[in-house]
């Protein structure tokens, strides 16, 4: 019996996948897959009961406290971010692949099945996974493959039966996991387009934000995050909390446009209230226990490995590298980092840390310590080379 593993999320995409396998790609049996990184607890049931009515064999994995640790905590260290956004999307693909892989081998799968269309980054980042780790099993990506565009596809599950969310009016697409929340498509692909409120759902409107600041202190070890206001945390805990606290105070919303690995610029409408609120807290503590040049360097590692944890690379030796340089810096990247959340905006209001480079004694205005007059020397050879050129140029 010829059997496919499709990676299943409970969408359109995904769901009119399931009568195309056996219509037009010949499966007998269809084996659904849904890997829970943190979107909601409703979204699993319904995506597990749609899976069934469908006459799939299904699957639900429960991955959220293994993406946390070691996909959100990775990217925070890294301070992951692509073109001015925590990425979310981007390092939950691998797990999820991973996992189909994993259902795959204990199944008998010939092959594989995604959602993915031919004009977004998720096909590189799915296949990569499956080609690396599973290179036997074909790959189909019937969307690709067939061209289609989410209106036909709107219409090919009204034909087939295929209960869905999306309609014309409402045709835009949403992912979620706990590190970010997505939404795309439709009118929102227009960059001069006002996204509409009723999109966001983590976040309230800055406006309707509280008329007061919420402070947040957030303890570090180690380079992730262990603690909020004094009270130790695990890692899927701690983030749902903190997503909770921005949320409320209008924190996280981002809306840019975004260079895809295929050269597309698009707009993209993001909620990532968790992520900019320990990014930013993240940042302020590395520069307080930092050095000045593992700063600047540390910044074209992180973006290189934003770059290539955006393309879905999660295996490539070259992380691996950057993560080794990355790691050894986070040994000293322990300490508290105290926030200012308020309608909208996220604030470092204070750091400590016991691995300071920081002396109060010789920064204070008020100190000898550091003897002033020893300067002077200095800053007569300050420039020299520079001020020899503007010599010459008045010349």
């Amino acid at each position: 019996m010829k059997t496919v593993v499709l990676v299943y999320s409970g969408g359109l995409d995904t769901s009119v996948c399931i009568p195309m396998m056996r219509e037009d790609y010949g499966f007998e049996r269809v084996v659904t897959v849904t890997i829970d990184v943190g979107q909601p607890e409703e979204d699993i049931k319904v995506a597990a009961e749609k899976a069934k009515a469908l006459g799939t064999e299904h699957y639900t994995v429960d991955a959220k406290d293994e993406f946390a640790r070691e996909y959100i905590f990775p990217a925070v260290k890294a301070n992951g971010d692509y073109q001015g956004y925590p990425l979310s999307t981007a390092i939950a693909r691998p797990l999820i692949s991973l996992k189909a892989v994993d259902v795959a081998k204990k199944v008998g799968g010939d092959a594989f099945c995604h959602g993915c269309t031919g004009k977004g980054n998720d096909q590189f980042r799915i296949e990569f996974v499956m080609m690396a780790l599973a290179p036997d099993l074909a790959i189909i990506a019937p969307m690709r493959e067939k061209n289609l565009t989410r209106i036909e596809e709107i219409e090919y599950a009204k034909a087939h039966n295929v209960p869905i969310a999306q309609s014309i009016d409402k045709i835009w697409s949403v992912d979620e996991n706990m590190w970010g929340r997505s939404i795309e498509g439709g009118r929102l692909e227009e960059p001069d387009y006002f996204p509409p409120e009723e999109i966001y759902e983590w976040t309230v409107s800055p406006r309707e934000a509280p008329d007061k600041v919420e402070e947040l202190a957030v303890g570090f070890e180690n380079g992730v995050p262990v603690s909020l206001n004094g009270q130790i945390m695990p890692p899927v805990e701690l983030i749902m909390k903190v997503k909770e606290i921005a949320g409320r105070n209008g924190v996280g919303r981002i809306d840019v446009m975004e260079d895809r690995m295929l050269g597309l610029k698009v707009r993209e409408n993001y909620e990532c209230p968790a992520a900019v609120t320990l990014i930013t807290a993240h940042k302020a503590l590395e520069a307080l226990v930092c050095t000045k040049d593992e700063l600047f360097f540390k910044s074209m590692v992180d973006r290189k490995w934003g770059e290539l944890a955006y393309a879905g690379l999660w295996f490539d030796p070259l992380k691996e590298d950057l993560e080794a340089f990355i790691n050894k810096i986070q040994e000293r990247v322990t300490g508290v980092v105290h926030l200012r959340l308020y309608k909208g905006s996220v604030t470092v209001a204070g750091r400590s840390s016991k691995f300071a480079l920081y002396s109060e004694d010789l920064a204070s205005f008020d100190s000898k310590t550091f003897v002033q007059s020893e300067m002077t020397g200095a800053v007569k050879v300050h420039g020299l080379q520079a001020r020899m050129y503007r010599g010459l140029k008045r010349k």
